[in-house]
Parts: structure tokens; C-alpha cells; sequence
């Protein structure tokens, strides 16, 4: 099938379009690293406690030639891992007890809100005290940040499921573990 005129010009405007949008985000980008830096020079900035680009730079060239940048990567995302597998299995365990049990859902309901407002980064000094400056500490700081917020998803996720769904599987003579595992584990999360 042959395209049209009209169909060959608006390809070309999309085209024309999208490399434009690119080309500003690329140069606005390099307008704010550019800003920083001079900043930072001219130490309108505190460069201690903001850095710079080229210090960046230089940091990252000196961690890749010592041979310790993989080292430093490999622990960033191993603690990440821990924390989003412990902030997994917590959030689902929190987000089916409340699930299931409806006095529960009502006794945490405050403590949730409470901690879900709770400015968790300004913790990091309190938890760096209690835990003291190692992985212990960091996967604290992720859990706190990550697993309030999943737990009020997944609940959420668990009581938005299709009640005629639920009522299919009851009708058919399903129990309360198959209703959760057949309709509501599986329609939200394991499509």
C-alpha cells in the first residue's frame, strides 16, 4: 500500500517534531549542568554540599581507573535488591492481614496515614545513630520510604478487585484462599 502525501508530510512533521523536543531537553540539560558548574566555581553554591559536574566526572573517571566503580555499583544494587525484596514481602503479608481481617484494616488504618505522612528522608540521621552507618541502615531508609506506600497500593490493588469475580468463585464453592488466589492475587499482580 502506497502512502499518500498527506500521510508522507505528517511522518516528516512528527519526525521534525520529535528530534526538536529531543534536541531542547538536550540543551536545556546542558544549560543546568552548565549553571551548576559556574555556580559552584564562582561559589554562589556550596560546591561541599552540592558538588559539581566536574567533580562528578572526575570522581567517576577516579572510582573506574582504581577498578573500585564496580565494586561501588555492586553494593548500591545489592541493598537496593534487599530493600525491594524485604519491602515485598512485608507489604504483601501487612496488605493481606488487612485484607482479610476488616478489625485489623481499622486498628492500622491511623498508624498507616500517620506514617505515610511521616517526611521519612529527615529519619536518615535518627536511623544512621540507631543502626549505625552500614547496609543495615540503608535498607531501614528503603523500607521506610518504599513499604507504607506499597502496603496502601497493594490493600488498594486487593479491594478494587471485580466483586462479580469473587461471587463466581464463592458460587462455584470456592474458599477464602482460593477467592484470594484465583480472583484477587491473580487479577491484580500475576496476569
Amino acid at each position: 500500500m502506497k502512502e499518500s502525501d498527506k500521510q508522507k508530510e505528517f511522518i516528516r512533521k512528527y519526525k521534525r517534531n520529535k528530534i526538536k523536543v529531543v534536541f531542547i531537553q538536550i540543551f536545556i540539560l546542558i544549560g543546568i549542568l552548565l549553571l551548576w558548574e559556574v555556580l559552584a566555581y564562582k561559589e554562589v553554591i556550596n560546591s561541599f554540599i552540592t558538588s559539581c559536574p566536574s567533580k562528578i566526572v572526575n570522581n567517576i573517571i577516579s572510582l573506574f581507573v582504581n577498578d573500585n566503580l564496580l565494586y561501588h555499583i555492586w553494593v548500591t544494587a545489592s541493598e537496593t535488591l534487599i530493600a525491594f525484596f524485604i519491602t515485598l514481602v512485608v507489604s504483601l503479608i501487612f496488605s493481606l492481614l488487612i485484607y482479610r481481617f476488616k478489625t485489623f484494616d481499622k486498628v492500622i488504618d491511623p498508624y498507616l496515614t500517620i506514617l505515610n505522612s511521616l517526611p521519612k528522608v529527615a529519619l536518615g540521621p535518627l536511623i544512621i545513630i540507631w543502626a549505625g552507618a552500614n547496609i543495615k541502615s540503608i535498607v531501614i531508609m528503603s523500607l521506610l520510604i518504599s513499604a507504607i506506600i506499597s502496603i496502601i497500593n497493594i490493600y488498594n490493588a486487593f479491594k478494587s478487585t471485580d466483586e462479580n469475580k469473587i461471587k463466581i468463585i464463592k458460587s462455584m464453592g470456592g474458599n477464602k484462599l482460593k477467592v484470594f488466589t484465583y480472583v484477587v492475587l491473580r487479577d491484580n499482580y500475576l496476569k
